[in-house]
């Protein structure tokens, strides 16, 4: 293998000038530099409207006062209250848009310094990676113009390029000595030329940072697997090495390591075995990912049924355009043009969604394998990898091929009832695994080489999804993501191709209602998924689509609305006539095939709903009510990764602050465990940590609460917690997050910066 170090990732690290954080690990300190508390903050800033805050519900509730002072919301609440044609009020009498925290909790306000702490939570930026272009997403749709509101405006939108600043070691160490005995070390392969340390000993002393102290200053990974991939950069290293003495007097520094993926010395058992790590699937080896970024992977098949489809949307094309204006012999000649595809796709396996099988949904940056693991352990059945691009993907970016690792807690089979599916129906569940990889593309030829490669290079793939519902402007503009809503002949032939290629692992879509909220689409596109469009139908069946999930909200509405649930009830009606539909068509021409039909003997399409679920009140609700078959859980999960074991149990559950501090040590140890307890690997879980935290901050606990259940787009007014950790885990400064962090990580890096995707989270736009 390359024995050079990786180049640090400069567009992965995370705040601002924080020296005054780099203090005790353990001080947790509830006030900010102007004396705030950490209490969950609010929107204060009156030039903001607030219906243009993305993920926040609908905030048109009047401001709740006290001593004459808004304490929440801005001047248009005030005049919503003013007029008697609004309707503030839920009909249980709470305000709308607020959630319902009991008094004793609150927070007057009147006394604090008006600061600007304008909370917006940007939550379209968690169906996308890196891919928002220099306008600004979302909530500056409704912006207004004029000096004031360019200035404000400034302040809003996301960050759409982040500076994460560097965590790095002061020098580095070479390879070649990193992971062996100080007198054994491996052949420099760039011999002199080497600009990196060679000197073990030196390094330590000043190449690196001081061993991390917390975890009792025990490596997290070395105490879980018995050998640490880190080696000597590994933060905790004095953990895991000892100096013998030989006798001849010398000194000699070596690892220690007590299991069979590392030598008698900590060395790598095995040349190359440094990059991998214990319990982790889908990785694919150096060799393979230099083949497809030099253009030497055979694609044989791939392009074959590739040039196929490319011609079948020409003829159809024509026939279309002929259909109107010909006579039946010119479509009769037409139509014998046509040729059979290559090959037929391979029998796929069978899938099964279920009650049981609530799902966590794909998650961009935060949805990473730690966060899944964590997720999987509180209850999650199914799992997907974050949106793949398919172009970096087939070019061997290493990135890309990164996010389809799985752990092994997700290679396991999920939960199954025996009595839900038919014994016809042939599913195995013993060789049912949880995890799912998302990919995204633009064309048809581009998803069908990265199923192609994913099938052949990732042997634990439950099924490969399509993602058609990114709204973020970039994938959009380029013809992917939600693009594809309004194309439905370049959405088959890519859902043809995937399938055609894939093996036995079947393809899937995620959808949208449609682009604009008064042209929903999804009905149509059902029809098409399902059995194909009609001129394909007669020849060559159903494209191969064997789940569908829809998200209930158009690209245009993003989450400034809560999800339409009465439409996902309407498509799943659609869904469950499937099998009536095939009945009724009695021309046996525009019949489907029987063997391209996905996922079971009868063809069945198994349909999951996604939005706003945020307890498992509402999950069993939309499954009764809406008869999807399963929900998909997005944002939900990420604010509170219990709601699953909520779901399991049928209960609500009251976590206590300790218990969410525990959930974020886990998540910590399960960094370091995915991405090293190396200063790098630290940096990763550190800002990664932050990202999530982003967003569990939102969470107002069940105990504070007056009505149940609580309501996901619900902003909670200023209030303090039950204790002092419950408030610092409720604020919205991206400061009290990084102290939260070095209670389990030690200090942050000197040049280790974080800048939450929503600009109002950051400190600028505090002041």
């Amino acid at each position: 293998m390359n024995e050079q170090p990786d180049a640090p990732m400069g567009d992965v690290s995370p705040g601002h000038e924080h020296a005054e954080l780099i203090a005790d690990a353990s001080n947790i300190e509830t006030s900010t530099d102007d004396g705030e508390r950490a209490s969950k903050r609010v929107k204060m800033n009156d030039s903001i409207p607030a219906e243009s805050v993305p993920g926040e519900g609908l905030h048109d509730a009047p401001a709740s006062k006290e001593n004459g002072n808004v304490t929440n919301g801005d001047k248009e609440n005030l005049t919503e209250e003013q007029n008697p044609d609004s309707k503030p009020e839920h009909v249980d009498g709470r305000i709308k848009g607020i959630a319902p925290i009991k008094k004793e909790y609150l927070v007057d306000l009147s006394t604090f310094k008006d600061i600007s702490t304008d909370v917006v939570n940007d939550d379209d930026a968690a169906e996308a990676r890196g891919t928002a272009d220099n306008e600004g997403q979302g909530d500056n749709r409704k912006a207004g113009k004029g000096k004031k509101d360019k200035k404000d405006k400034k302040k809003k939108g996301q960050n759409t390029e982040r500076d994460f600043g560097k965590f790095d070691d002061a020098f580095r160490l070479c390879n070649s000595r990193a992971f062996y005995p100080e007198f054994s070390p491996r052949e420099c392969r760039f011999g002199d030329r080497c600009n990196l340390s060679h000197d073990l000993r030196k390094y330590l002393e000043e190449g690196r940072r001081g061993d991390v102290e917390t975890f009792e200053g025990k490596c997290p990974v070395f105490e879980a697997h018995g050998h640490c991939p880190a080696g000597w950069k590994c933060r905790f290293v004095k953990s895991h090495m000892k100096e013998i003495e030989h006798e001849d007097g010398r000194k000699e520094l070596v690892l220690i390591s007590t299991s069979a993926n590392g030598g008698e010395n900590g060395e790598p058992a095995d040349e190359g075995s440094e990059e991998k790590r214990p319990a982790i699937y889908n990785v694919v080896g150096i060799d393979k990912k230099i083949a497809l970024n030099r253009k030497r992977t055979d694609f044989t098949q791939s392009e074959q049924y590739i040039g196929w489809l490319n011609k079948e949307a020409k003829l159809s094309e024509e026939f279309m355009n002929r259909r109107k204006n010909q006579s039946d012999e010119g479509i009769e000649d037409l139509r014998a043009r046509y040729i059979d595809p290559p090959f037929k796709p391979s029998e796929k396996r069978r899938l099964y969604f279920g009650a049981e099988t609530p799902t966590l949904a794909p998650l961009t940056t935060q949805g990473n394998l730690p966060f899944r693991r964590l997720c999987v352990e509180l209850g999650a059945q199914l799992t997907y990898s974050e949106m793949v691009l398919s172009m970096p993907l087939i070019q061997g970016t290493k990135a890309d091929w990164t996010l389809v690792k799985a752990h092994e807690s997700e290679i396991t089979p999920p939960k199954f009832n025996p009595g839900s599916v038919p014994i016809f129906d042939n599913y195995n569940h013993s060789k049912d695994i949880k995890f799912g990889a998302q990919i995204s593309g633009n064309n048809h030829w581009v998803v069908t080489k990265a199923a192609d490669v994913l099938n052949r290079f990732c042997p634990h793939l439950r099924l490969i999804d399509l993602n058609c519902g990114c709204p973020i402007d970039m994938v959009f503009k380029s013809g992917g993501g939600s693009a594809l809503l309004e194309n439905s002949g370049k959405l088959e032939r890519m859902i043809r191709g995937m399938n055609a290629v894939s093996g036995e692992v079947p393809i899937t879509a995620k959808i949208r209602t449609g682009i604009r909220n008064s042209r929903p689409t999804a009905t149509q596109l059902i029809g098409k998924l399902a059995f194909g469009a009609r001129e394909h139908r007669e020849r060559l069946g159903a494209p191969g689509c064997a789940a569908l999930t829809l998200h209930g909200r158009s690209r245009e509405q993003r989450y400034t609305k809560k999800a339409d649930w009465g439409y996902i009830s309407e498509c799943a009606a659609l869904i469950k006539t499937y099998n009536k539909e095939k009945d009724s068509l009695t021309d046996t021409i525009a019949e489907p095939d029987a063997s391209s039909l996905p996922n079971a003997k009868d063809g069945r399409m198994y349909f999951l709903g996604n939005g706003d679920c945020y307890s498992h009140v509402e999950y069993y609700e939309h499954i009764e009510k809406a008869r999807v078959d399963t929900v998909m859980i997005g944002r939900g999960a990420l604010i509170k990764p219990w709601l699953f074991e909520e779901i399991e149990k049928g209960q609500y559950l009251d976590k206590s602050s300790s218990e969410r501090l525990r959930y974020i040590e886990k998540f910590v140890r399960y960094g370091l465990d995915a991405w090293g307890s190396d200063e790098l690997g630290i940096g990763f879980t550190r800002r990664f940590l932050l990202e999530w935290l982003s967003f569990a901050h939102r969470y107002v606990p069940i105990g504070l609460l007056e009505r149940l259940p609580p309501d996901l787009n619900d902003r909670p007014p200023a209030y303090e917690g039950r204790d002092e950790m419950e408030t610092l885990m409720a604020s919205s400064n991206f400061r009290d997050w990084i102290k939260i962090s070095e209670m389990f990580l030690g200090p942050v890096h000197p040049t280790f910066k974080f800048q939450p995707k929503h600009k109002s989270n950051s400190y600028e736009a505090e002041g």
